[in-house]
């Protein structure tokens, strides 16, 4: 199955944050190694960037944009787009939405360019969180929306650390390159 990341930026934007995208494709080769290594479910990995061209205000990018792109992209892939806007609706409180093969975060900007830390604490759990979703729900797990968010409140509130990978993917408990929800309770 493939695994496609779409990092879904403006148009003015493009050449400003050419540096993050170096950090998602490191990132989106990360998370086709940890949903391997946890879930036992490989994928292809791929990842590219979609630019939004300016609109009008009735216009917006939003979530049904993203679907439609899905649809015409092919139901059958795993699309996961990074967004530079929150979802109108979710029923996730990491600013994400999830559905069939389809996932979507509200990827925040660092205020530098290379702010790899930043990016890694922000946007890595983030991501774990929507891609642990959409893996127990193809492994039919009944009620996964309230096991994730059981656990991702456990990260926010009762200081269940999140998990930390170096470069080389190594568990690591400083510095890390990637970061991830604890999926210890989970499986």
């Amino acid at each position: 199955m493939n695994l496609h990341f779409i990092f879904l930026i403006k148009q003015e934007d493009l050449k400003s944050r050419t540096i993050e995208f170096e950090y998602i494709k490191e990132m989106a080769a990360f998370f086709g190694f940890w949903t391997h290594k946890v879930f036992d479910v490989q994928f292809d990995v791929y990842s590219d960037i979609m630019v939004s061209a300016p609109r009008g205000l009735l216009q917006r990018a939003d979530t049904h944009l993203l679907l439609q792109d899905h649809e015409q992209r092919g139901n059958d892939i795993y699309h996961f787009y990074l967004t530079y806007f929150r979802p109108l609706w979710t029923d996730c409180t990491c600013e994400g939405y999830h559905a069939e093969n389809f996932g979507m975060v509200w990827w925040q900007r660092p205020t530098r360019g290379d702010d790899i830390p930043f990016m890694a604490q922000t946007n890595c759990p983030v991501v774990s969180h929507i891609l642990t979703h959409e893996l127990l729900r193809q492994r039919g797990v009944r009620k996964f929306i309230p096991i994730v968010h059981d656990v991702w409140t456990e990260h926010l509130f009762a200081d269940l650390p999140f998990v930390g990978y170096d470069e080389d993917y190594r568990q690591v408990k400083s510095n890390p390159r990637f970061l991830t929800m604890d999926t210890s309770s989970i499986l």
